[in-house]
């Protein structure tokens, strides 16, 4: 796995926002959750801003609140963030964000 500059301005950003290294992780695929802090601590980032996101218990399934993971605005700016609205089961976006990722049809010519 390659740290492109892509990848680095999620990696800052997650970390920026308080998310744990796990979900940073999960979110780039194809890294791990100590690749994940080894480079956040090699980039410096190692203070964080603000408390760690952590799942919260879903009281009527007993697992755990997925929220959307859609990116709003430039990674590693300090307006950046992720939409947070719950997600689809499933899906790593809420539903209005489902309809923007997963359309069909469309004009690549899919019959779909």
């Amino acid at each position: 796995m390659e740290w492109t500059d892509d990848r680095v301005e999620v990696l800052r950003g997650m970390w920026m926002n308080g998310y744990t290294a796990r979900q940073i992780a999960e979110k780039l695929g194809g890294v791990t959750r100590n690749a994940v802090i080894g480079k956040a601590h090699r980039m410096g980032l190692s203070q964080r801003p603000q408390p760690v996101k952590r799942y919260e218990p879903m009281a009527s399934v007993g697992g755990y609140e997925r929220t959307c993971q859609w990116p709003i605005g430039h990674p590693g700016s300090p307006e950046f963030r992720f939409c947070g609205d719950k997600a689809v089961h499933g899906k790593p976006y809420c539903e209005n964000h489902c309809h923007v990722a997963y359309r069909r049809g469309g004009s690549n010519g899919s019959s779909d």
